[in-house]
Parts: C-alpha cells; sequence; structure tokens
C-alpha cells in the first residue's frame, strides 16, 4: 500500500499547478506517511512540518476553539471543526486538509505563491481521495 500512498502524492504534485512539494500526516502521531518534493530538504525538516500540522489542527488551543464552537451552537459531534488551513509564506502558500474519510490525516500541499489560488484549491480537493485511498 505505501508504493500506492507515493503514487498518489506524486500525482497530485503534477496534477496541482506550481506544486513544490505535498504530504500526508498521521496527526495523531505527528509522522508523516509519505511525502514527495521538487527539492531535497533534510529529514528533520520533514519531521518538524509533520509535528507542526499536527499542532496546527490538535494543538491545545485550536482543540479548545473547537469545543467552544460546538458548545455554542448545541452540536455533539466527533467531526472536527477545522478542516482546512491555509498558511502564506513570503514564496509559498501552504494548504493543510484533514481527511474527509479519515478525519485524523492531513494532506499538505505546498505552491509557489504565484499559483492561481483557486485552482490550486480546487485541484488539491481533487486529490485528497485517492491520496486517502493509498494508505
Amino acid at each position: 500500500m505505501a508504493g500506492s500512498l507515493d503514487d498518489a502524492i506524486s500525482k497530485a504534485i503534477t496534477n496541482i499547478p506550481e506544486c513544490v512539494a505535498a504530504g500526508f500526516v498521521d496527526i495523531g502521531s505527528g509522522l508523516l506517511l509519505g511525502v514527495r518534493t521538487v527539492d531535497s530538504h533534510p529529514a528533520a525538516v520533514l519531521d518538524l512540518v509533520a509535528a507542526a500540522t499536527a499542532d496546527l489542527f490538535q494543538g491545545p488551543n485550536v482543540t479548545a476553539i473547537e469545543a467552544l464552537f460546538k458548545k455554542a451552537r448545541g452540536v455533539e459531534t466527533s467531526r472536527h471543526y477545522f478542516q482546512e488551513i491555509i498558511v502564506n509564506s513570503d514564496n509559498l502558500i501552504h494548504v493543510f486538509m484533514r481527511g474527509r474519510k479519515y478525519n485524523d490525516y492531513v494532506a499538505v500541499f505546498i505552491c509557489r505563491n504565484t499559483v492561481n489560488f483557486g485552482l490550486m484549491v480546487a485541484k488539491a480537493r481533487l486529490a485528497l481521495p485517492a491520496i486517502e485511498e493509498g494508505m
């Protein structure tokens, strides 16, 4: 199955405009399950990206915010409130998408900031199911 995940991530990089990296993170453990980049990066950097992704979706402040929103709306569900997070840096756009089928996993797509943003997000959303199936 690992080959399937690698193939799905590679295909996402090819299909998402100006995509320079993509990965799939188990946010329960903070492990990077699969990653592809157009440049080489030290393993320590990739591990930090996985840990930061887990913090973005499951950090104590985020889970507190989710709990408050659920309480305010009278919602009792295990579904998470935050599904996508977008981070803009100097040269890149990072899109983090919680799995639709597997809620404890997040796909990460990183593109140059010259990308057509709407197209990037649409293509990333289309790539997510194949990545989830590749697990």
